[in-house]
């Protein structure tokens, strides 16, 4: 399992730093966004992750999620 963390941690070292910050193109209710702040909350991720860095049970549940409370809208 320290793989994964240390793989997870030289993706997110490889790419820019994002900031949090609301767009004036998604807007602060974007749907999307507040499910994946609400995910990173939930499961101790850090909300500067992104989606593409999840692995393992992790990347299985948000993939769910999204699809249940994205796609169907």
């Amino acid at each position: 399992m320290a793989e994964r963390e240390d793989d997870v941690a030289e993706k997110r070292q490889q790419k820019p730093k994002v900031t949090n910050e609301i767009s004036d193109k998604t807007g602060q209710f974007d749907a999307r966004f507040m499910l994946w702040r609400q995910f990173c909350s939930e499961h101790d991720v850090p909300i500067d992750t992104l989606p593409s860095d999840l692995t393992g049970d992790a990347r299985e549940h948000w993939d769910k999620i999204k699809s249940e409370q994205l796609d169907n809208k």
